[in-house]
């Protein structure tokens, strides 16, 4: 059911390579119509996201303000839950906020000896669309982990779209929009949902940045639209890399690595460890708790069509090969992970130690869930609060300083060729 590799094979790169490859680039007929469907919401606004909505999810809206909720159906939402999930909900978004106010920039600026003044201008963005999946499962995580960084930066305006195929809408998804302190909700979703965050209708304002996973169509738009608006990250498949010393209970990574392999068919799920007993164990644990998943088909999927169980010389051997995968989640399950974690330069987040389970990451630690995934983390970051904020540099030059950096500026620009830059400098020389 999953594949077993050694690292001193002969062709164990190949293998990981093959392992690895994914292709994520989108298919050239869901392109062609997300871009019909941008174009038209950015023609006829309101009625397009509308005719879009009513078509693909069942609905039966006659304008844009029958798809938005209330604040008052946000709070009736958290306070029909179970007080066990409020409390939960409240617990969690509590301990993202704690995490994210860490990350909070402030402005600078210093003077030079000639009294010139230069700095950075840390201001937030002024609105934000956050995209949440709806149809086979509700995210509350994701509204939290999308809309608290936002307002944690000082985001002004947070507006949400959600699709609630049939009418039907989740209170828990509700509640956390409540919790987070979101501005606006629409239930909306798709490319149409995209197409009016980043263009604007006469309902929704324009939007500086849209954040938030979504599925084929969602992440089509949200590439097509890059550069009109910002986005996070157009993300691939979920993925999990367990590095494991052979110490930890074999249950509890087989589990693990269920965790991920449930959100998808094509998710990836792998471990490294120098123990091969140990990882026959694995094996026997996945063969023995896979039928009592409730989602074991796509488990299955994930782990035949993606997993592996892959031998490694030594714990150094582990964090090369974890440096070249890059994975979203990277599980450092081993007796000491403090020794082992500053060797590991790629990952979108690291969880250490045997009791640090993924799946607290994704809903409670406090760090964010929206992760670089297909080897992105060589270069990208979590979202966080930084992603809602933009700097400015400050530059007050002061008559002194003007005549230093008027020459400067002055040869360099005779040297590229560019007369009015030069003399612009010039003008201002005693």
């Amino acid at each position: 059911m999953i594949r077993r590799l050694d690292s001193a094979t002969s062709d164990f790169q190949s293998q990981l390579q093959a392992l690895l490859a994914f292709e994520t680039s989108q298919d050239p007929q869901v392109d062609a119509r997300v871009a019909d469907i941008l174009a038209d919401v950015k023609a006829r606004g309101d009625a397009a996201v509308v005719e879009y909505t009513n078509r693909f999810d069942g609905t039966s809206a006659q304008t844009l303000a029958d798809l938005e909720l209330t604040q008052d159906e946000l709070k009736a939402a958290f306070e029909r839950l179970p007080a066990e999930r409020r409390d939960a909900l409240v617990a969690a978004a509590e301990r993202v906020r704690r995490y994210h106010e860490r990350q909070k920039m402030a402005s600078w600026s210093y003077h030079d000896e000639d009294g010139t003044l230069l700095g950075q201008q840390i201001t937030a963005l002024d609105r934000v669309g956050i995209y949440v999946p709806g149809g086979k499962a509700a995210y509350p995580s994701s509204v939290l982990m999308n809309a608290i960084p936002a307002h944690v930066a000082g985001v002004p305006e947070i507006i949400m779209v959600v699709p609630t195929p049939k009418g039907e809408k989740n209170d828990l998804v509700l509640a956390a929009a409540h919790v987070a302190g979101v501005s606006r909700v629409f239930t909306v979703g798709g490319a149409q949902a995209v197409g009016a965050l980043a263009y604007g209708t006469q309902t929704i304002r324009q939007v500086d940045k849209v954040t938030g996973p979504g599925n084929a169509y969602v992440a089509a738009a949200k590439r097509a639209v890059f550069g009109i608006v910002g986005i996070d990250m157009v993300a691939g498949p979920s993925e999990i890399l367990v590095i494991c010393d052979g110490g930890t209970d074999p249950d509890w990574v087989a589990m693990d690595l269920f965790s991920q392999a449930e959100h998808d068919e094509i998710a990836q799920a792998i471990l490294l460890c120098p123990d091969a007993a140990y990882i026959n164990a694995v094996e026997a644990s996945i063969a023995r708790l896979l039928p009592t998943m409730t989602r074991r088909d796509i488990i299955e999927a994930s782990l035949s069509n993606r997993g592996a169980l892959i031998k490694v010389a030594d714990l150094d051997d582990a964090c090369t090969i974890s440096n070249y995968i890059a994975p979203e989640h990277l599980e450092l399950s081993v007796a000491e992970p403090e020794a082992w974690v500053g060797k590991l330069r790629h990952a979108g987040a690291i969880f250490m130690g045997r009791f640090t389970s993924e799946s607290l990451g994704d809903y409670c630690a406090g760090p964010n869930h929206v992760l670089p995934t297909a080897r992105t983390a060589r270069f990208a970051s979590p979202l966080g609060v930084y992603d809602f904020q933009k700097r400015t540099s400050l530059i007050n030059v002061s008559e002194a300083g003007a005549q230093q950096l008027g020459r400067i500026a002055s040869v360099l620009a005779h040297g590229e060729g560019l007369t009015a830059h030069a003399c612009a400098a010039e003008l201002r020389l005693k």
